[in-house]
Formats: structure tokens, sequence, C-alpha cells
């Protein structure tokens, strides 16, 4: 093997044990010869790495700091290499450096079967004809439950643990927003059919790594997800060239992805990431006045907007919880693209935020920058089919109970 390989490279500045001199790093190599012969390299050295993705051609492992790493960053098979960041979910909880807990501002009945976030994007009356059967749909975040009005079909926890269970309370309310069954007392989601994800990325205070959201993007690939809720992000202008190409890995899988804008208002600087790929669905919040919320960020990339104000939903401990946030405004549009793949078997990933952009109702006084197409408005499912695709109204109109 020659001295200047792309393995070599690594195996020269890799740690096997962690230590002051090491440092998580993520590789993402140009080709898939560039990466197996990395891997077989650093076998060779007794290095394993900490995370491999090997259909997306990346390694997440320790650097020394204490030698040069000038000839791997020169190498021309490395695409690039990063730190592992701190992704955070984008919840008010999250947002004003709090982590509300069990038993804190607990509901029991907080807004009925048909909250006002709910009826604002019209999906009642879709339910006649699908509540979003048939669809997967994966929620990534604190986890997800257990709670009454939520039905978990599967799911995976990707930040070290074993169990998908919510222990923040914030993954919980964003599902119940997306695909509640009310089946508890609480309010309706806007997919009540759809079947719901957990996949645990985030820890109880709401935070996780670049690598634990790389995990949990590659496994709704691997296990077919219809549509990808993502209430998290990294701040405005963060580079990424492996949460880049997972994405659009994803959306070549044919995945809905779905992501908020972020939460820092009017001066925000662009829309978090993932938000800010063209890849996702980015969503801004508006509040109950059907204007767009002081928080949610503004810049170039906003498809949608979607309730994200003061939004009551399921919580920790089979309770509910009022919160705000574009994390809110998000699952919206996730279970509106559900309720829309439901109605119309066989419509591609990449019709589902044309037409709902299509369908949008401008929010009044907002910039394009605020509000991108405008408010979610999801009535039209229940009586148009998209153009081209066969409706299969059988096994869609499946009662709900």
């Amino acid at each position: 093997m020659k001295k200047n390989s792309i393995g070599s490279c690594l195996r020269a500045c890799a740690c096997s044990r962690p230590g002051r001199h090491a440092t998580r790093r993520i590789v993402v190599l140009k080709s898939r010869k560039a990466y197996d012969e990395a891997v077989r390299e650093l076998a060779r050295g007794g290095i394993r790495p900490l995370r491999t993705w090997k259909s997306s051609r990346i390694l997440c492992l320790r650097l020394d700091r204490r030698v040069s790493w000038q000839e791997l960053l020169r190498h021309p098979e490395l695409r690039s290499l990063e730190k592992d960041a701190v992704v955070r979910a984008l919840g008010a909880s999250v947002r004003d450096g709090r982590t509300r807990r069990s038993g804190k501002r607990r509901r029991s009945r907080p807004c009925g079967k048909l909250p006002w976030n709910i009826r604002r994007v019209e999906a009642p009356p879709v339910w006649r004809r699908t509540l979003g059967s048939g669809i997967r749909l994966a929620v990534i975040d604190t986890g997800v439950g257990p709670h009454p009005d939520l039905r978990v079909a599967g799911g995976v926890n990707v930040s070290g643990g074993r169990s998908y269970r919510d222990d923040n309370g914030h993954g919980t309310h964003v599902a119940g927003i997306a695909a509640g069954r009310g089946s508890g007392g609480g309010p309706l989601g806007v997919a009540p059919g759809a079947s719901l994800y957990a996949v645990k990325a985030l820890d109880a205070d709401g935070f996780g790594s670049l690598t634990s959201i790389l995990d949990a993007i590659e496994w709704c690939i691997d296990n077919r997800m219809d549509v990808v809720n993502m209430s998290l992000g990294l701040p405005p202008g963060t580079r990424s060239a492996a949460l880049r190409r997972v994405v659009r890995r994803a959306r070549r899988a044919g995945l809905v992805l779905v992501a908020a804008a972020g939460n820092a208002g009017v001066y925000s600087g662009g829309l978090d990431v993932p938000a800010s790929y063209p890849e996702t669905i980015a969503v801004a919040a508006s509040n109950r006045r059907g204007r767009i919320a002081s928080f949610s960020s503004r810049g170039k990339g906003i498809d949608l907007t979607a309730p994200g104000d003061e939004i009551c939903s399921c919580w920790l401990d089979g309770g509910y919880e009022t919160d705000s946030g574009t994390s809110m405004s998000a699952p919206h549009v996730a279970g509106g693209a559900a309720l829309l793949l439901s109605a119309n078997p066989g419509l591609p990933a990449a019709a589902v935020s044309p037409v709902l952009r299509r369908w949008a109702k401008p929010v009044p006084g907002a910039s394009k920058r605020a509000q991108g197409s405008g408010l979610l408005q999801l009535r039209r499912i229940g009586s148009v089919f998209y153009p081209g695709v066969r409706p299969m109204p059988g096994r869609h109109q499946a009662k709900f109970r």
C-alpha cells in the first residue's frame, strides 16, 4: 500500500482510545473505494471507528492533536473533516435554556379533541377521506411517549441507550401534533392514522450530536420511512458535508424531510441546518392571530408556515403541555405530508412540497423570507387527487378507532 493513501493518512492521525489529546472528527470521503481502503487500513492498525456510514462513505473516529493532519487535509480523496457538532431541539424549553420535566405545568385536558392549530391547517375535513394510514412517519427527537394518545409502531435509540422512551417531553409533544390519536382524552394530531416511529437522537436536555442525527437519518432510510420530522437544528451558516450528504441520500431514497426553520427571530441571519438545505421542507411558525411568530427565524429557503406559538400537545407521564417554537410548526407539515401521501399512493416525494406550497394561504403583512409560500392548508387533500396518480380509496379510508 502506498504511503500516502487515504487509509495510511487516517491511520497516522487516529487514536485507538479516548484521552486528553484525542478529539472526535467526522471524515467524509469521496469514493467507495477510498472508504473501503480507509476501513481496512484502520483495522490493520487496531483502530476501530466510533461510527461508520458505508452507504454515505463517512467515518467518525478520534484523531490525535499531537500529530500533524496536513497530509490528510490535502489528500484528494478527502471530501471534508469536521467536528462532531452539538444539535439542539427547537422548542421553547430548549430555546430559553430550560428543560421542563414531568409534573411541571401538566394539564389533564388542555384543549379538547380539536385544538385551534389543527383546525387552522384544515386537517379535520381531510379525515373523511384519509387519516394517514399506510404512511410511516418518523420523529427524530428526544424520544416518544409512552402516552395514551400515541401509538408508537416502532423505533430506535441512536443516542447511546436502549429505549426510545422520551425523557424530556419535546419529542412526545412533537409526535402528538403530527399523529396524536386522542384516545387518552387529549387532542388529535394532523394525521392520527399514520404509523408513528420514534427515533431518539437527543438527550434528556434536548441536545444531541451530529453523529446521532446522521445515525437517525440513516435508520430512517434503511427502515423505509415515508416522512421524517426534524424539529431540531444547528445554527445558521453551519457547514457539514456529512449531514448534507446523508440528507441528499435520504431525499434520493424517496423520504419527505421536514425541518424546523429555527427560533432566532427577525435577526436570525438565516435558517437553521438542515432546514436551510433544499432537500428539506423548511417550516416557519405562526401564532393564533394568524401572524408570523416573533421568534420564528427569517431567511431564504422557507417553504411553508404552520402554527407554532402556544401549541398544546402530549407530554411526559400521560400529561399535556403548551409549548412554542418552530419545533411545533414542523410536525403540522409532516402530518400534512402523511395525509397527502396516504390519499395519493404512488405520489413521488419530490411532489409533496410543491403541492402543499401551491395550496398554502399567504400570511398578511409577512415577506416571503418570513412565511415562504404561506400557511399550510390541507382541505384540498380531501377532494383533489394529484394528477397522474391513481387513487386507492378502499385501502386508505379505514375507520379510525
